[in-house]
């Protein structure tokens, strides 16, 4: 009997060329998937940080409608960041168990009624509720949006993700003040039912299109409390870029926090004058984190971006205090702005990758820290302000300087340990 073998090898490589297609056609419905993702994510935080500029110019005379003034507006803003920091490491937490989506639409639609509540209060009592809540829902969207981008990134693009967020965050926060103020021609009100209206129809959005992030069985710190939590930070590989946040963070509302009442104060500017100082080096931040962070990283790397930028910005800040010309001070604020927009994408993309699988828990400490430099920031600043018009610089350069040299001598030591390590 003569068996006759065919040879099947051209069936085998048009399977294998098949599977190949397919493989390929996967990967790039998954790229364009995870890019669809990362732009919902952006204009989620974009939402949140327009909704919280929207509000500024028109907080002073809307709060003068419930007689009260420069300190219920702080204890208002001392409030959201208090329930960020409540909020942040149990969302981070949880969205590492359960997913991110979730999270990221309770958020925008209880910061979307917040807002709109806020607009509603008929009582300071509401005021304070309302502020509570918005800050409780950014809290939900802040931290498993960069869980989530840390989830759809490799290390090599994680710099170019977290850039993009921080863009879309800085976005916002620039624009927002120029569109409430547009907005409260229609009515002091007004400016609160849009922000909370676009944050309600992004959650709508997100639901429909943001894809769904699988909770995996991820590294976690145990279901303690928050405490408890941010005492285990102090073990974590990312403590001390952890401290960088609280600093910058502290550094940024020490400067937003003052700036307008200094300018006013000290060189009689309008609120005209002070709006394009703070607006145009918003802007410029923006655009260059969005077209040269990433490149920046890749050519220096984070730690490098985080060294010089902290040292700008707080040579910048002491800067202030010797200046008057407009285009100088202009310049300055400028640069601080520039220097403070690549700090934050650069600690965030530090410490996802220093994460590990615990992005959740990670996040939420990144929210909880930049949080309580936003609570201690303008407390300090305001009172050191009404002891000394100087004195919010000048100790804000002190803490800045001082976290420059914690970061540099921390970067050296894990250097020196693996050096060693590799003898």
């Amino acid at each position: 009997m003569t068996i006759i073998l065919i040879n099947s090898s051209p069936l085998l490589l048009m399977v294998d060329l098949v599977q190949s297609n397919n493989q390929k056609d996967g990967l790039y419905m998954t790229q364009q998937t995870n890019k669809s993702a990362l732009y919902i994510l952006m204009f989620s935080l974009f939402i949140t940080m327009g909704g919280i500029g929207i509000i500024i110019p028109v907080m002073p005379d809307y709060l003068l409608l419930f007689g009260v003034g420069g300190q219920a507006l702080g204890f208002l803003i001392a409030g959201f960041a208090l329930a960020q920091f409540l909020f942040s490491p149990i969302a981070g937490d949880l969205s590492d168990r359960h997913g991110r989506k979730m999270f990221i639409i309770a958020g925008l639609i209880i910061y979307g009624c917040a807002q709109i509540f806020f607009g509603l209060a008929t009582d300071v009592w509401m005021l304070f509720v309302a502020r509570f809540l918005a800050g409780l829902g950014a809290a939900l969207i802040m931290a498993p949006t960069m869980a989530y981008v840390a989830d759809i990134t490799t290390v090599e693009e994680r710099g170019k993700g977290m850039g993009m967020l921080g863009a879309a965050m800085s976005l916002g926060f620039t624009i927002g003040p120029g569109i409430g103020g547009f907005l409260a021609k229609v009515n002091l009100h007004f400016p609160f039912y849009i922000a909370g209206g676009f944050a309600i129809a992004t959650a709508l959005i997100s639901y429909f299109v943001l894809p769904n992030v699988a909770a995996q069985v991820r590294q976690q710190v145990k279901k303690d409390n928050l405490f408890k939590q941010l005492a285990n930070s102090v073990k974590m590989p990312y403590f001390v870029i952890l401290i960088v946040i609280f600093t910058f963070s502290f550094g940024i509302a020490n400067f937003q926090a003052t700036m307008a009442v200094y300018l006013g104060y000290k060189f009689h500017y309008t609120p005209t004058d002070i709006a394009i100082v703070l607006t145009v080096g918003g802007f410029a931040g923006v655009i260059l984190q969005m077209f040269v962070i990433d490149k920046l990283f890749k050519r220096f790397g984070e730690m490098k971006v985080i060294f010089v930028n902290l040292l700008v910005a707080a040579l910048t800040m002491f800067l202030m205090i010797y200046i008057s010309s407009f285009f100088v001070i202009l310049t300055v604020a400028t640069l601080f702005s520039i220097a403070t927009t690549f700090i934050r994408p650069a600690v965030n993309t530090l410490v996802s990758k220093l994460a590990g699988d615990g992005q959740g828990y990670a996040a939420g400490m990144n929210n909880a820290y930049m949080s309580l430099g936003n609570m201690v920031g303008p407390a300090l600043a305001g009172t050191l302000f009404d002891w000394n018009m100087d004195a919010p610089y000048i100790f804000g350069t002190i803490i800045l300087l001082a976290c420059l040299l914690l970061a540099y001598t921390w970067t050296a030591r894990k250097a020196s340990h693996l050096m060693h390590a590799s003898e």
